[in-house]
């Protein structure tokens, strides 16, 4: 491996050979070495920038969810406009259709990276949970506009849908059509859309 080669942004580059790793071959073959390898560069540039593998994981997951943070922004500002069919299957296919459902296996097959990012007060299932509160957010909003029922059940409507748009992604090799996704969502909030 070069041992000379200048790294702009080392972070991003090992995040992005992590990510390359995990929707190529999954994460039982992520490891510092194929992360390194990927990112053609020696092995210790990752022990430089992280204290150990599970740190650089964590990090990698928290960087991905600060990157949501502009998904949500973007669904919030469409409430109001098209349909909420039509945003929120936008919304899930670009949450899912990403390295979501490799980071979701990933935190779920780590033992030690699940703990890490608990003690550091992140609950749950990291990446679900702040998609979550992305879907709930939105719907509340677009409760407020009239394009929901007053009564629907948003805490209980979007982890479902959530959940659901996982389940529709996770392990396939390609993703689903939009219309699958656009159904999934109408039936989940077929008691909630007016009319």
């Amino acid at each position: 491996m070069p041992t000379g080669v200048a790294l702009r942004d080392v972070r991003e580059q090992l995040f992005g050979a992590a990510e390359r790793i995990l929707l190529r071959d999954g994460p039982d073959a992520l490891t510092s070495r194929a992360v390194t390898t990927e990112a053609g560069c020696a092995k210790g540039v990752l022990h430089r920038h992280f204290s150990d593998f599970d740190e650089f994981l964590a990090e990698l997951v928290r960087d991905r969810i600060t990157k949501l943070n502009a998904q949500a922004h973007a669904l919030q500002e469409s409430a109001g406009t098209g349909t909420v069919v039509a945003n929120l299957t936008a919304a899930l296919t670009e949450l899912f259709g990403t390295i979501a459902v490799s980071i979701v296996s990933l935190v779920i097959f780590r033992d030690e990276l699940r703990a890490r990012l608990r003690r550091a007060g992140t609950p749950g299932i990291p990446l679900m949970r702040e998609a979550a509160e992305m879907i709930e957010t939105y719907l509340r909003r677009e409760r407020e506009l009239g394009r929901l029922t007053a009564d629907a059940d948003i805490a209980t409507l979007a982890p479902t849908l959530v959940g659901a748009g996982h389940l529709r992604f996770a392990d396939r090799t390609a993703p689903p059509e939009s219309a699958e996704v656009a159904r999934m969502v109408t039936t989940v909030l077929a008691g909630a859309l007016p009319g």
